[in-house]
């Protein structure tokens, strides 16, 4: 098999190829110097010149045919008014490439970094990194003192980073790092998750786009958000703070003053100036959550703020600046919001460019178990008492926070609570058997509350949170008995003739089964998914 052919590829580079200057480099022109290696055998030089360099360029090529006869030179003028105006540089090189008749199966390309301005050198390594060159880059440097009359020394430098290993794992630490810190240092199993929260991450460092963290209460949203940030603060691409507000405790002309400030005087018991957290967010994040619950008002001013970095304060006549990430955070639906009249579409379609849900505790029962021990983590460190479970008890826990009856209506909240409680009570800092016990009966007469059952009518798994938030409790107490009818009737017809008893008798025409399939239309469902879902 014929070896490859070598072909060097380079710029002339007038400074140094002049061969005058620093004694050291005073026979040292590395254009020439490239040629004399022994152990490199170079059989065409593709050398770039700039026409007003002509005259150099042939005494180059003359001087390394003298010191490499067998090396073929070929002089192409390659023209930029400016060497270091970066957009002329890197087109005239880009087109020098794309004209190029490379053919990588019989020769071996090799791109010379060392001469020309710095801005050719970063445009040479881009092209060749895009593979608009096909080559290796190659990297020559003079003679040390001891060996003037050397030909001096070259590297070879292969950009495929797969093969530098020291490197690759650097990077996928830095990343595994990264996700760790988003994950608060807990090694969930869950695997969507995971995923999730890898995307976030490359969201994280790649864009400055709002994000919409869903999820229901208690999954985590406000810790995520704030972990974003330190993400973001760590890699200096924040200089301001993370601010937090919970859009359900503003109203009115509180929820103006306190987002987007207001003057003295702007309203009855406005006494002074106030910033506000738009303002107080300025180089950093704000964080809203349960954003579904701003007025209508304070989301076109919301809008306007993100669009233009620029909002109004109460009673002021100067508009004030703040450029700052959103993360807005919510357990409703807010697309049903906007069907409904609740949220703006428009601000809805600035923010949900990045939209991630986050599961409830009960969808990931796998990462209960590693969460348990961030909790015993989390409670030693702020009651400064080292709390363990034996293992029967521990077992005894994590089968029952696994298995269906557990709700975790609260997710994580009712998960730290209960950590909470039985770590306070533990004598001599073990959680035992018997703590355990008295911990599941607490467990299970919270979860019978009449609140909490009502609330666990099982609308949630039909509808998903989003949608049952925009539903009124009207009208759910009476979707939730008329799926109960139907999942204890055998047919659709049966389930009608019990809801319509009394009004069926007063229509002669009465349809009990047509009139039930259109109420659960009302609400997205029909009759298998409503008896399938219960079974």
């Amino acid at each position: 098999m014929t070896a490859k052919k070598t072909v060097l590829i380079g710029l002339l580079g007038p400074t140094l190829d002049e061969g005058v200057g620093h004694k050291r480099w005073e026979k040292w022109r590395p254009s020439v110097s490239l040629c004399q290696h022994e152990d490199l055998i170079i059989d065409r030089y593709e050398m770039l010149y700039q026409k007003r360099w002509t005259r150099l360029c042939e005494t180059l090529a003359r001087d390394v045919r003298d010191v490499s006869p067998e090396t073929e030179v070929r002089c192409t003028e390659v023209e930029f008014k400016d060497p270091w105006d970066f957009e002329e540089v890197y087109g005239a090189l880009h087109d020098f490439a794309h004209g190029y008749r490379f053919d990588p199966d019989e020769e071996d390309y090799l791109i010379h970094i060392t001469t020309g301005t710095h801005v050719a050198q970063i445009c040479l390594f881009l092209l060749t990194e895009s593979n608009a060159f096909p080559a290796r880059l190659i990297q020559s440097s003079p003679p040390k003192r001891s060996i003037i009359e050397s030909p001096g020394e070259y590297r070879i430098i292969d950009l495929d980073l797969s093969k530098y290993d020291r490197i690759a794992t650097r990077f996928q630490k830095e990343q595994a790092d990264e996700v760790t810190l988003l994950k608060s240092g807990i090694e969930t199993r869950n695997a969507a998750f995971n995923r999730m929260i890898e995307q976030i991450e490359r969201v994280a460092i790649h864009s400055e786009a709002p994000v919409l963290l869903m999820g229901p209460t208690g999954a985590g949203k406000s810790q995520l958000a704030r972990r974003i940030y330190e993400l973001k603060k760590a890699r200096r691409q924040f200089e301001g703070a993370f601010v937090e507000v919970n859009c359900a405790t503003l109203r009115g002309d509180a929820a103006m003053s306190a987002l987007f400030g207001h003057k003295k005087g702007a309203f009855t018991g406005a006494l002074q100036d106030r910033a506000g957290l738009l303002k107080a967010a300025n180089g950093g994040m704000l964080f809203l959550d349960e954003a579904g619950e701003l007025g209508l008002d304070e989301q076109a001013m919301l809008l306007r703020a993100l669009e233009e970095k620029r909002f109004l304060p109460m009673g002021s006549d100067e508009e004030a600046e703040s450029d700052f990430q959103l993360i807005c955070g919510t357990n409703r639906d807010l697309s049903a919001d906007v069907a409904a009249g609740r949220f703006r579409e428009d601000l809805l379609t600035r923010i949900n460019l990045w939209t991630f849900r986050l599961p409830g505790l009960r969808e990931r029962a796998e990462d209960i178990e590693p969460n348990l021990q961030y909790e015993l983590d989390g409670y030693a460190r702020a009651s400064g008492v080292h709390v363990t479970f034996n293992k029967e008890a521990r077992d005894r826990y994590l089968a029952f926070a696994s298995s269906p009856e557990a709700r975790w209506a609260a997710n994580f909240r009712d998960l730290d609570a209960s950590i909470t409680r039985m770590a306070t009570l533990a004598p001599g800092g073990r959680i035992t058997a018997e703590i355990v016990e008295e911990e599941l009966a607490r467990l299970r007469e919270t979860w019978r509350d009449p609140e909490a059952a009502a609330r666990d009518d099982g609308l949630e798994e039909l509808l998903g949170a989003g949608r049952l938030g925009a539903i009124d409790l009207f009208d759910r107490v009476q979707l939730a008995e008329v799926v109960r009818v139907c999942r204890r009737s055998r047919s659709l017809s049966e389930a009608g003739r019990v809801l319509f008893e009394v009004s069926r008798c007063r229509r002669a025409t009465a349809n009990d089964a047509d009139r039930l399939r259109k109420y659960l239309a009302r609400f997205g469902l029909s009759w298998d998914g409503v008896v399938g879902s219960g079974s």
